[in-house]
C-alpha cells in the first residue's frame, strides 16, 4: 500500500495499469462471499424502525467516507463494503485485489467517486458488469467532469446530494422498505449530521471572505462551501494534490502571502505533507498565522463519516476564530 506522502502521478499511471491486468483476469468471477472491510456503521445515530420487507442490498464503495454515509442510510437493510479503509492508503494510487473484484461482482449497488480519483474502481465494475447492479458515480451526479476537483466529499452541497441519490436509490432497489429508507435519511440528515450542519452554517456565517491559504486542493470545496476566499494559486493546490512540483512562481507567491500575512489560517493535508508543505506550515507558524489540518480518508480509522467531519470543522473555527479574534 502506498502512503498519500509518497504521492506520485508516474507511479498512478503504473498502478492503473497494473489493476487493468488484474481486474481482466477477474473478469469471470463468480459469484462467491465477500469480505467486508467496512460493514453497516453502527454510529449513526439515525434511529427508525424496521420494516418487514427483510431484503439487504450488498453495496460496495470505493471509499470510506462514501461508504460510511451508504451504511447509515441503509441501516439494517443493507451490508457495505468500502475498499479503500485504511487512512495510509492513497485512493489515488491503489491497487486492487482478488478480494475487490469478488466483492464487486457480487454487490447490487457500487458508489465510486469518478472525477478521476478512483479510475481502478471504474476498471473493477466495467471488468465484473451486472445487469442487477446499480452504480453511482459521484461526479456525473455533482457534474464535475474529470479534470475538475475530485475531493466532493469536503463539499457540503455535494454531501447531501449524493445522500439524496442514495436514498433514492436504495428505494428503487427495495420499494417494499422506502418508509423506512426516508427515515433513516431524515434522521440522517437533521439528527446525526446536526452538529455537521451547524458548523457549516456557523463558519459561513461569521467568517464569510476570510483569506485562507492551503496545502492542496482538496481544500477547495470546503472553503467554497464555507465563504472562504482562497488566495493560494489553484495551480500550486492541483500540483500537491497530484503529486507533481509546484512552480517556482507559486512557491514565491505563497511565500509573500504568507510572509506579509495575506492569509488569516492555513490548512493544510496532514497526510501529504511534502517538504513544500511543511515549509509553508513551518512559517506560517513563525508569523503567527493559525494552522489548521484535514486528512483525505476517514480518520482515525472506524470514524464516521460525521465525526471525522465534525473534528476538523471545529479545528477549523479554533483557528479562525484565533486569527480574527471573533
Amino acid at each position: 500500500m502506498t502512503s498519500p506522502v509518497a504521492r506520485s502521478t508516474a507511479h498512478r499511471r503504473s498502478t492503473f495499469a497494473a489493476g487493468g491486468i488484474l481486474v481482466a483476469a477477474l473478469a469471470a468471477t463468480s459469484a462467491c462471499s465477500t469480505s467486508s472491510k467496512s460493514s453497516g456503521d453502527g454510529k449513526s445515530g439515525a434511529s427508525a424502525g424496521s420494516s418487514g420487507g427483510g431484503k439487504v442490498i450488498r453495496v460496495v464503495a470505493a471509499e470510506n467516507f462514501w461508504g460510511s454515509i451508504a451504511a447509515q442510510v441503509g441501516g439494517s437493510h443493507v451490508k457495505v463494503t468500502s475498499i479503500i479503509s485504511n487512512p495510509d492508503t492513497d485512493p489515488h494510487d491503489y491497487e486492487p485485489t482478488a478480494a475487490d473484484a469478488r466483492t464487486v461482482a457480487t454487490a447490487t449497488y457500487a458508489i465510486v467517486n469518478g472525477i478521476g480519483y478512483d479510475a481502478w474502481a471504474g476498471q473493477l465494475l466495467a471488468s465484473n458488469p451486472s445487469g442487477q447492479r446499480t452504480e453511482l458515480d459521484v461526479g456525473d451526479l455533482v457534474g464535475v467532469k474529470d479534470g475538475g476537483n475530485p475531493h466532493r466529499w469536503y463539499s457540503p452541497d455535494d454531501v447531501h446530494k449524493v445522500i439524496e441519490r442514495i436514498t433514492a436509490d436504495y428505494k428503487k432497489a427495495d420499494p417494499a422498505d422506502a418508509g423506512y429508507f426516508d427515515a433513516r435519511k431524515d434522521a440522517f440528515e437533521t439528527k446525526t449530521l446536526g452538529e455537521y450542519n451547524s458548523l457549516v452554517a456557523g463558519i459561513k456565517a461569521t467568517y464569510a471572505g476570510t483569506p485562507i491559504g492551503a496545502s492542496e486542493s482538496i481544500v477547495s470545496p470546503l472553503a467554497d462551501g464555507l465563504g472562504l476566499k482562497m488566495l493560494t494559486p489553484y495551480s500550486f493546490l492541483n500540483a500537491i494534490s497530484e503529486g507533481s512540483d509546484p512552480t517556482a512562481r507559486d512557491k514565491n507567491t505563497i511565500d509573500h502571502q504568507i510572509a506579509a500575512k495575506q492569509i488569516k489560517v492555513y490548512v493544510y493535508n496532514s497526510q501529504n505533507a511534502t517538504p513544500d508543505v511543511q515549509a509553508q506550515v513551518k512559517a506560517a507558524k513563525a508569523k503567527g498565522i493559525p494552522v489548521a489540518t484535514v486528512t483525505e480518508t476517514l480518520t482515525p480509522a472506524g470514524a464516521s463519516f460525521q465525526q471525522w467531519q465534525v473534528t476538523e470543522l471545529k479545528g477549523l473555527q479554533r483557528a479562525l476564530a484565533e486569527a480574527t479574534g471573533k
